[in-house]
């Protein structure tokens, strides 16, 4: 780890920024939220301009919580418009940094391992930042935030927390001046994978700092958390031992593919059934897309928050290896049923093919026609196919239509919010 320097880059407010970009607005002085108009006051706003985090509203607030007499512009989310925009920024990281010493950590978020580029460049990690960021901001008008850090943790940390302190907007951290500057900062949760419920058990402790976990018996906090201790005693040092190079060489021992969404409004039991059913149908043409079968079945069904009872979760093994929807759909209705109650509303569901492999690997049961199962895949790559030409709803089943459906509105989405296309 000796010598090694990285940068965390941020887009300040990305999805509201485009918004107020998209207008020819300044985020730092428009009054601006991306939030769904269309959706209830509970609804949560995507992102809040600058302007308004000014005026202590913070980012990922429900609309009612907006305070009253804060006049402002609702922008519905154009999740399309955002991938657009980060594609572009993604290519201005490119023309500094090869794509092998990048991790794309989230849409408006990347880390970059810039140790080698430094002496080429005849710059510091700062005034490399500096030109990246410069460059985003003249070709797209988006501004930036950065932390440099001598490991990914300290260039997270010195992103989310220290570069809010100074006038650059750009954070610098190594080990010592992390320990020296951050062991009493608080509130816990401002530090990267520190949420509430941890910080709640360590309060509970008496521990309230990173200095004082670093200070902790290390045995007391692998009671408290078992092997996750070790992630937070690393951290409360500034250590992290994970580079670059190991993300890029990382391969999962499993895949999976899953599907979720919140629903509307809550939903009877039967009505359920059908949207589970719409979404096994959605994921069994994914495996189908990209070559894969799955054997494995998981469901969350999380029940409305009015209930003192909130969710319940299950697995189902099939006897079949398949993307076949008509086997699939059965494994997962039999599923649905077996753990859902009927008498309480549901408001969220979350499926998941787990164990997925190439369709090499496609296996039969005794009960299985290949013949039909061919003429099903065939059927498949073909709705794949009028899907890619004319859109996702060029094509539906009977199902897709009834009361309650919401295969409809899901392929106007992405990630769950308006493409805007």
């Amino acid at each position: 780890m000796s010598g090694k320097t990285y940068v965390c880059i941020d887009l300040k407010s990305f999805y509201a920024s485009v918004e107020c970009r998209e207008r020819g607005l300044d985020p730092l002085t428009t009054n601006l939220v991306v939030a769904d108009p269309e959706r209830t006051e509970k609804t949560i706003c995507l992102a809040v301009s600058p302007a308004m985090k000014a005026l202590g509203v913070p980012g990922r607030c429900r609309v009612f919580e907006i305070p009253a007499g804060i006049d402002y512009i609702m922008a519905p989310p154009r999740m399309q418009l955002y991938i657009d925009y980060s594609a572009e920024i993604y290519a201005v990281y490119l023309k500094y940094i090869s794509k092998e010493d990048i991790h794309v950590y989230s849409i408006d978020e990347v880390f970059m391992d810039v140790t080698e580029y430094l002496g080429m460049y005849q710059m510091t990690a700062k005034e490399l930042s500096i030109r990246i960021m410069d460059d985003i901001l003249q070709t797209t008008g988006i501004t930036a935030t950065a932390g440099i850090g001598s490991n990914l943790y300290l260039a997270k940390v010195a992103l989310d927390i220290t570069a809010k302190h100074v006038e650059d907007h750009i954070g610098i951290l190594d080990e010592e001046t992390y320990r020296r500057t951050l062991w009493d900062h608080k509130p816990l949760t401002d530090f990267w994978r520190i949420g509430r419920g941890i910080s709640n058990r360590l309060a509970r402790a008496g521990i309230t700092t990173m200095g004082e976990i670093a200070q902790t018996e290390e045995d007391l906090l692998y009671q408290m958390f078992g092997i996750d201790a070790e992630l937070l005693i690393d951290h409360a040092w500034g250590r992290e031992p994970v580079t670059m190079a190991d993300i890029k060489a990382y391969k999962p021992k499993s895949n999976s593919i899953s599907s979720g969404q919140v629903l509307g409004c809550d939903y009877s039991y039967e009505d359920a059934r059908l949207v589970v059913k719409e979404m096994a149908d959605m994921l069994c043409l994914e495996l189908v897309d990209k070559g894969l079968v799955t054997d494995s079945i998981s469901l969350y069904v999380g029940y409305t928050n009015r209930m003192a009872r909130k969710a319940d979760h299950g697995t189902i093994s099939m006897t079949v290896t398949t993307s076949s929807a008509r086997q699939i759909i059965a494994y997962t209705v039999k599923l649905y049923e077996r753990i859902t109650d009927k008498h309480t509303p549901v408001h969220r569901l979350n499926l998941s093919f787990n164990s997925v492999v190439d369709e090499a690997y496609r296996q039969y049961d005794l009960f299985t026609d290949p013949e039909e199962l061919e003429k099903e895949h065939r059927m498949q790559k073909a709705m794949l196919d009028i899907k890619e030409k004319f859109g996702k709803n060029a094509i539906l089943k009977g199902m897709d239509l009834q009361k309650g459906a919401t295969a409809m509105e899901r392929n106007r989405q992405i990630g769950g919010h308006k493409s805007g296309v």
